[in-house]
């Protein structure tokens, strides 16, 4: 059997028992990661519609859901471990189903099925370490699940690059997801339960056992936490479903805390900036699917950066303050990318095609021989036509002629690239905000505020309205920037950082350096 705790006397409790289960959070980053970069290769090898783009992305999402309704009863009954193994088979099984047959259907199915596993393994993840952490690394070691995730995310977009040229690049990029599930399914043969959930079953010997190998603390320091568990369940495992919406314990509130906080993690718009990262950048300069690709693995990158600060600090610092502080960042980034691309008289609307407003054979914006080769060929207006308001359509000849003085001057090739790369620096500086705050912060307050009792129903009724408000937003991202523009969608969800922000402030509680027991009782 693997040791998976440093010998009492050698260190502390080890993190191979949370790196495991954190296995999850890189195998939901990676599939976050990989949505936007696939989505240019496949919308042009299947011919897929705007709306069947939608679906596509958020067939995950809709697998995730489903699990997320049911998952909970799961969760108490047969314990965060078997969670995570039968998420892991999920994933494995989901990631076969759609690389085995290139269509519509096939890849929808397979997401669905990836969605669940990835689902009820973030929730059990995220229970399993919170319960077997010690209060002072319980944030650290929850917040590891996060980079985990970010790194992931990064790994997604990475790979998705890397095989954008190669023929059936999506199939070795959906593909790779697999290696991490089996070894996650490995892995966990030899992890025990968590002590609090063997408590719960009245295995109360063996759970004294894994505690003591976990904590490598004296026998008094055991005893005294196994009966605090036991104290804690005995109070609380008279909770019934129905009784998260009422007032007993105060778990309405503690339950309309952590649906409004996920509501608004989503609701800032975080899913559909990576789920639609390449064609956003597409549509403000990045010319070809390997260049928007390209530029959005920098948000995978920028991920990682900014959850290292907020994992090494959370303990010290505590989750609160940084969702203030990420919320501020994420507010004023929106605001000025909105800004941006409101100025940047092109007023782009469409994120569906495959191609770009400009020939892809030229420079961004090196507009002389595109325009002439548009004219000559008549079909100026009509490749336009999609990609710009039809207010400007009506006046696109004055504009261009403007265009094309400009650019004998070389005076707005050089605007056109600061308004490029400055909304490409205000969405990394929204993705790092988010990493700091949003990110791993959520996870932290949701594995703390809820009673051992009903934890597994309450985080999984948190988490269904997480992924049925990402469903909603994916789902309806490209209609929406086709009927307001995507200045408009970015200053909604600049409005939602604010939101957020007094949310925060008068409403999540303060749970730094106290234990779960302790914030239950408050």
């Amino acid at each position: 059997m693997w040791n998976f705790v440093t010998e009492c006397g050698t260190g502390g409790p080890g993190y191979s028992r949370p790196i495991v289960a954190s296995l999850s959070g890189l195998m939901l980053g990676y599939e976050m990661g990989l949505t936007s970069g696939v989505l240019l290769q496949l919308r042009g090898l299947l011919s897929l519609s705007c709306r069947e783009q939608e679906l596509l992305v958020s067939s995950h999402l809709f697998g995730a859901l489903l699990v997320c309704l049911a998952g909970g009863t799961f969760l108490d009954r047969y314990g965060r471990r078997c969670s995570l193994l039968l998420s892991a088979v999920l994933v494995v099984g989901g990631t076969v189903v759609l690389i085995a047959v290139a269509s519509f259907v096939a890849l929808t199915l397979g997401r669905v099925i990836v969605g669940m596993g990835t689902s009820l393994s973030g929730t059990a993840a995220c229970l399993y370490i919170a319960e077997i952490s010690p209060r002072e690394r319980r944030g650290l070691l929850v917040t590891l699940y996060e980079l985990m995730l970010v790194v992931g995310v990064m790994l997604g977009f990475g790979c998705s690059y890397a095989f954008a040229t190669v023929p059936h690049g999506w199939v070795y990029t959906f593909g790779l997801v697999i290696p991490p599930a089996l070894l996650q399914i490995g892995a966990l043969i030899f992890l025990p339960p968590s002590p609090r959930f063997l408590v719960a079953q009245g295995k109360v010997e063996r759970a004294k056992k894994v505690l003591a190998r976990m904590r490598c603390a004296s026998k008094e320091h055991v005893e005294v936490e196994l009966r605090d568990i036991q104290v804690g369940l005995k109070e609380e495992s008279e909770h019934s479903f129905l009784e998260l919406f009422s007032a007993k314990a105060n778990l309405r509130s503690r339950l309309l805390i952590g649906v409004v906080l996920v509501f608004l993690q989503q609701a800032t718009g975080q899913p559909n900036i990576l789920s639609y990262a390449s064609p956003l950048l597409r549509s403000v300069g990045f010319n070809s699917d390997a260049a928007a690709t390209l530029a959005s693995t920098g948000f995978g990158v920028v991920k990682v950066v900014g959850t290292i600060p907020a994992v090494l600090l959370v303990d010290r610092l505590g989750p609160k303050s940084f969702l203030c502080v990420g919320a501020v960042a994420m507010g004023l980034s929106l605001a000025a990318l909105g800004t941006l691309t409101l100025q940047s008289h092109t007023h782009l609307t469409s994120l569906c095609n495959s191609q770009s407003p400009l020939n892809n054979t030229h420079m961004p914006w090196d507009l002389n021989e595109t325009f002439t080769d548009f004219e000559n060929s008549g079909t100026l207006s009509t490749h336009l036509e999609n990609q710009w308001n039809t207010e400007q359509v009506q006046g696109l000849k004055t504009e261009n002629d403007a265009v094309w003085e400009s650019v004998g001057g070389r005076t707005l090739v050089e605007v056109s690239s600061s308004l490029k790369w400055a909304s490409l620096i205000s969405l990394l500086v929204y993705v790092a905000a988010f990493s700091i705050s949003l990110g791993p912060m959520v996870y932290v307050v949701l594995s703390e505020i809820f009673p051992m009792g009903v934890r597994g129903r309450a985080v999984s009724v948190v988490s269904a309205v997480n992924w049925a408000t990402n469903l909603l937003i994916s789902m309806t991202f490209l209609t929406i920037t086709e009927n307001i523009g995507v200045p408009n969608v970015m200053f909604v969800y600049s409005t939602m950082s604010f939101v957020l922000l007094v949310f925060v402030i008068l409403f999540v509680p303060d749970t730094k350096g106290r234990t779960l027991e302790e914030i239950s009782k408050d």
